[in-house]
């Protein structure tokens, strides 16, 4: 695992918890919140935005890991993810799992943290998470 900190770990996760205030979930009414602790140290965080095109939905994973990426930052120590009572209630799907095996620094070492409104988490890896991952393509150097 990284060096995250439990601190780190709870902060993260109530991050996560507040991002989720912000879901637009007109549809599903599930709302789900992450927070990324990036490896420049920052927390970006993310919720699920819905469309009524569902297929033009962003989970929040994506949401807050792409904000990350569009602020500079490429890699990231952990990410906390919240949507329910369970911690499971918030496990990130198969687009969210490969999204996460790009940035991940390291997928051994990179923590998933599963968590639930009250703040109880299930720590996971981007690698337990996502045991066969693509990632053995490398863009081209320019």
């Amino acid at each position: 695992m990284a060096n995250i900190t439990d601190n780190d770990r709870a902060l993260l996760v109530q991050k996560a918890i507040e991002a989720r205030n912000n879901a637009y979930a007109p549809y599903s009414k599930f709302s789900v919140g992450a927070a990324v602790l990036g490896a420049d140290g920052k927390i970006y965080t993310g919720c699920n935005i819905e469309n009524v095109s569902y297929g033009m939905t962003m989970c929040a994973e994506r949401t807050a890991l792409f904000k990350m990426v569009s602020e500079g930052c490429t890699k990231f120590a952990a990410i906390a993810i919240v949507a329910g009572e369970n911690a499971t209630d918030g496990a990130p799907c198969g687009a969210c799992r490969q999204v996460m095996g790009e940035f991940a620094d390291g997928l051994e070492n990179t923590e998933v943290l599963l968590a639930s409104l009250n703040g109880n988490y299930i720590t996971e890896t981007v690698a337990s998470m996502m045991p066969y991952p693509f990632v053995n393509f490398k863009p081209q150097e320019d």
